[in-house]
């Protein structure tokens, strides 16, 4: 379903149509690439394709998992850090790291599925927060990191045109 689709559906199917479809765009954000493309570095910080789909598999986790569940994140297998988050390992490639976020948004959705908007999470560092704050964090989470990936995308496949 489209956004469009749910301009006069309620609240909570509106959420979670816009988060999928910032989901969608930042694992579609990887598609074409080569492995050496989507771990480019342009920025100086540690932002590259493959490390903000692997970000927002952390941001999945932690807001759906560790903020339903309660469980810390040395339990989930979570760095302390965001900024941790970014870090590739050897062995993460494109098929792995967006495996891994696909699983992590499903997690999420069932997660959050028997949950109401107004529903307490305990389980964040913040204190309780409700579903629907952590709906609109997420929206925010994953625009602006889609939006890095647009650019980053647009910066590695203009580079690689004959001029």
């Amino acid at each position: 379903m489209s956004t469009l689709e749910v301009l006069n559906h309620p609240f909570r199917e509106q959420f979670e149509v816009f988060l999928d479809e910032h989901r969608r765009v930042l694992d579609e954000s990887l598609e074409g690439l080569t492995e050496e493309q989507a771990r480019r570095s342009l920025v100086p910080s540690r932002t590259t394709l493959l490390g903000l789909v692997k970000h927002a598999t952390f941001a999945e986790k932690v807001w759906f998992v560790e903020a339903v569940t309660c469980r810390p994140r040395t339990e989930i297998g979570l760095p302390e850090t965001p900024d941790e988050s970014f870090i590739l390992a050897e062995e993460d490639t494109i098929d792995s790291v967006r495996q891994a976020y696909r699983e992590a948004c499903e997690a999420s959705r069932e997660a959050a599925a028997a949950l109401d908007l107004d529903d307490l999470l305990h389980g964040n560092r913040r204190g309780p927060l409700p579903l629907r704050w952590v709906y609109l964090h997420m929206l925010r989470e994953l625009a602006q990191h889609g939006g890095h990936a647009d650019i980053l995308r647009e910066q590695i496949l203009s580079s690689e045109k004959p001029r």
